[in-house]
């Protein structure tokens, strides 16, 4: 995993915990986050009850791998959810099931482990900022599935598709959303990132098939 601590998001750290099984991995992946400057890690624990002992503060982001002894899969994801954490999920099992399950349960993005520092870095910084984040080889699960984009997308991104479905120009979005054309064209980047349609008639018909108005 490479090292990204030059890059920064926040100006404000994020508090990050893992938790992870596999002692390797698990080390691997705290030592990523704690050479990022923009981040403060948290706890390290190899199950849920120990994340919940160490009484991390609500709001924070956990790295969550699903196979752990005692609670597992969608339930440990619903578990630390209901914590008051927001999950990244990162799993050697990265199949349609898993995926959907995970996402179902309230995770906020998932990655699988072939994923690098580079990818655990920016999938944190995403759902810090209240976005989510799904690697591009597992979003396409959520695509074909009943949720949809809906599952895929922030609610400001799916704001700012749902402008563009009623065919306002990015200065008109900015305008009515308060911000800037620049943020506008960076939600627009995201939303054909995560949905693979590039051109603004794809995303109109994308808004319009999936009910986002």
């Amino acid at each position: 995993m490479s090292d990204l601590a030059s890059e920064s998001v926040n100006t404000a750290r994020i508090r990050v915990s893992v938790v992870e099984d596999h002692p390797l991995y698990r080390s691997a992946v705290a030592r990523v986050l704690s050479e990022a400057a923009d981040i403060e890690l948290g706890a390290v624990a190899d199950s849920v009850p120990r994340l919940a002992a160490a009484r991390e503060p609500a709001g924070s982001v956990v790295v969550l791998d699903l196979k752990l002894r005692g609670v597992t899969d969608a339930a440990a994801v619903q578990k630390v959810v209901t914590m008051g954490y927001l999950v990244l999920v990162v799993s050697a099992h990265a199949g349609q099931e898993e995926v959907l399950g995970a996402i179902s349960a309230g995770a906020r993005g998932y990655l699988s482990k072939d994923a690098d520092g580079a990818d655990i870095l920016r999938a944190v910084r995403e759902i810090a900022a209240g976005n989510t984040y799904v690697s591009p080889a597992l979003a396409s699960f959520l695509l074909n599935s009943t949720r949809g984009v809906k599952a895929l997308l922030s609610d400001r991104e799916r704001q700012v598709l749902s402008l563009v479905a009623a065919g306002e120009r990015d200065t008109d979005i900015a305008e009515a959303m308060s911000i800037s054309v620049r943020t506008v064209r960076s939600y627009l980047e995201r939303i054909r990132d995560k949905t693979g349609r590039r051109r603004r008639p794809e995303l109109t018909r994308l808004a319009i098939e999936e009910g986002i108005s």
